[in-house]
C-alpha cells in the first residue's frame, strides 16, 4: 500500500524547501546600497514575507539597474516559482538567465534543476543537478534535490545514496531520513527504512505521519501486530484520519486470517475401480475373435484342395 503518490511528495517537497526556505533559495547581496543592491534587498524582504508578486516587481529593477548580475535572476525565479499559482516556465528562464550570465554559479544550476522536478522533468533536473554538484561538492541541498529527480525516474538505489550523503552533510534535516526511508521500503530494504522512521519517531513522538509509515513498513513484513501498535498512536495524534483508520482495519482483517486454524483436510473420494467392460477389454476382444475366424477360414480352405485332388 503506498503511503503517498511519488509525484505529489515530489512537488510538495520542493515547494517546502524552495518556497519556505528563503535562506536557502534567496541570494543576498553583500551590503544593501542604492540602486540594484536597494531593490534586492527589498525583493528579499518582500519574498519573506510571502508577497511574491511584489517581490518579483523589486527583482525586476534590481536586474534593470544590474543586468549582469546573476542573483537578480535566481531571486526573481524563486519569487516566480513561490508565485500562486507557480509560474514555472519564467522561473525556469531567469535561472537558465542566470547560468548564462554566469556560467559557474551552482545556485542557478540548483534551482534550475528543482524547477524542471517541479514539472517532471528528471532528466534534465539530474544534469543541472550533476553540474551544480561538480562546481559545489559540499552543498547538502544539491544532494537532497538530486535524490528527488532520482525518485521520479524510480532510480531507488542512487537516491538512497544521495539523501546519505545529505544526512552526512546536514544530519538534523528529517526530511533526508524520510527520503530515504521511503527509497529503501521500494528497494524493499525494509530494516534500513524501519530504522529511519523509528529515528524520525524518537525525534518527535507526536510525528502521527511517519507512524503511519511506520506501519506500513510493517505490515510489508507481515508485522501485523506493531502495525497495528503505530496505527493506533498515529490514530490517538489524528482521531479523524479515515485513511489510517482503513489501514488500521485492513491489518486487524491480515492479523486475524494470519491466525485463523487451517480448514480440515477433506478425505479423498476412492475411485471406483475399473469393471472388465471397458473400451480398452472390447476393442481386445474383438481382435481375437477376428484372428480365430482367419484361422478357421484358412484350415477349411486348405482340407477342400486335398479333397479335390482325390477325386480326380
Amino acid at each position: 500500500m503506498n503511503i503517498l503518490n511519488k509525484r505529489t511528495i515530489i512537488t510538495a517537497t520542493a515547494s517546502l524547501l524552495c518556497f519556505a526556505g528563503s535562506h536557502v533559495c534567496l541570494a543576498k547581496p553583500a551590503k544593501p546600497a542604492a540602486g540594484a543592491a536597494s531593490h534586492m534587498q527589498r525583493g528579499i524582504e518582500l519574498a519573506e514575507q510571502k508577497n511574491f508578486d511584489a517581490a518579483v516587481a523589486e527583482f525586476t529593477k534590481a536586474i534593470e539597474a544590474n543586468p549582469k548580475d546573476p542573483r537578480g535572476y535566481t531571486n526573481r525565479g524563486t519569487a516566480y516559482r513561490a508565485s500562486n499559482p507557480p509560474r514555472l516556465p519564467d522561473a525556469y528562464a531567469d535561472f537558465s538567465k542566470a547560468i548564462e550570465v554566469a556560467p559557474k554559479d551552482e545556485v542557478a544550476y540548483r534551482e534550475r534543476g528543482m524547477t524542471a522536478v517541479m514539472q517532471n522533468q528528471f532528466d534534465a533536473a539530474l544534469q543541472d543537478f550533476d553540474k551544480a554538484i561538480e562546481l559545489k561538492p559540499d552543498d547538502a541541498y544539491t544532494y537532497k534535490f538530486r535524490g528527488f529527480a532520482e525518485i521520479g525516474l524510480n532510480q531507488w538505489d542512487k537516491a538512497v545514496a544521495d539523501f546519505t550523503t545529505a544526512i552526512q552533510k546536514q544530519p538534523d534535516d528529517p526530511q533526508n531520513y524520510d527520503r530515504r526511508a521511503w527509497a529503501n521500503r521500494n528497494l524493499k530494504n525494509y530494516d534500513a527504512a524501519l530504522a529511519d522512521y523509528t529515528l524520525l519517531i524518537e525525534k518527535d513522538p507526536n510525528d502521527a505521519e511517519h507512524l503511519v509509515k511506520r506501519g506500513a513498513t510493517y505490515t510489508s513484513l507481515q508485522q501485523y501486530e506493531k502495525a497495528i501498535a503505530d496505527y493506533q498512536a498515529a490514530l490517538k495524534l489524528k482521531p479523524d484520519d479515515y485513511d489510517t483508520v482503513q489501514r488500521l482495519q485492513y491489518v486487524q482483517g491480515m492479523l486475524v486470517a494470519k491466525n485463523a486454524p487451517p480448514p480440515p483436510s477433506a478425505t479423498p473420494t476412492p475411485k471406483p475401480s475399473p469393471g472388465l467392460i471397458t473400451p480398452l477389454n472390447v476393442g481386445i476382444a474383438i481382435a481375437v475373435l477376428i484372428i480365430i475366424a482367419i484361422i478357421v477360414r484358412l484350415l477349411t480352405r486348405g482340407k477342400a484342395e486335398e479333397t479335390s485332388g482325390r477325386i480326380r
